[in-house]
């Protein structure tokens, strides 16, 4: 039996928009098992950017639960989530958003910084990260001196350094060329490999083959959730 990491319970999200109520979510329940490589689809105005940010603890349903890890994060302080997400979490975006006065090392070690790990250990520890993610000659460079997947693993190590459970990805090949794109996502699949759960939100149904199941949103509801079987040669269609 499976280890549940992410357990959604009747999501629901409302936002006003002048006289209309809008439905991100409308009655959203899943559960995500600890170790897998999940991709949530749909086109723009699905629901899955919003899916996303509540899954990561940057937004809150209007109703309902999400149970990540064995925590409610719906009852935590502001204080206590930012401390869990840090733990829990480690979140890869299409911008990077990276800190451009910051080394690719600065820029691993920030989250440990907030996390209180000793600076001799962070140092390590970051830097065992970027030569994890090939980058181990580039640990000096500021992110205006790296490519675009250079940036992005950057921002994966960066992700990775709180040794979370849950590696959440927004559209991360979005910015990148598709040769680029096809190397993000084969680390992506050497990370899963070694034990990381990883969820992504794309629009991008190549990407989303790449993984092990895809759940598929339109106007904030799921409407497929699917396990496929990946071949050999996946990164091929990415």
């Amino acid at each position: 039996m499976m280890d549940t990491l992410i357990q959604a319970r009747n999501l629901l999200k409302l936002y006003r928009m002048g006289e209309e109520t809008v439905h991100a979510l409308d009655g959203v329940s899943f559960e995500i098992g600890r170790g897998e490589y999940c991709a949530i689809v749909g086109p723009s105005g699905s629901g899955k950017s919003t899916m996303m940010n509540i899954i990561g603890g940057l937004d809150t349903p209007t109703d309902g639960k999400i149970v990540i890890d064995g925590a409610d994060i719906g009852e935590m302080s502001d204080e206590d989530l930012a401390l869990f997400r840090n733990r829990t979490i480690g979140f890869v975006f299409q911008s990077f958003n990276l800190l451009p006065r910051m080394t690719a090392l600065e820029n691993v070690e920030l989250p440990m910084i907030y996390g209180g790990v000793p600076p001799k250990e962070r140092h390590e520890r970051a830097a065992a990260l970027l030569h994890r993610v090939g980058l181990g000659e580039r640990m000096g460079h500021r992110p205006t001196q790296l490519s675009g997947g250079q940036q992005q693993r950057v921002a994966i190590a960066r992700a990775l350094a709180g040794k979370p459970p849950l590696l959440l990805g927004d559209e991360p090949t979005g910015a990148l060329d598709s040769h680029t794109g096809v190397e993000i996502m084969r680390l992506f699949e050497e990370l899963n490999s070694e034990g990381v759960t990883i969820v992504l939100v794309t629009h991008d149904h190549d990407v989303a083959a790449a993984t092990r199941r895809t759940i598929e949103m339109r106007d904030g509801r799921i409407v497929a959730d699917n396990t496929q079987q990946r071949s050999a040669r996946h990164d091929a269609h990415v």
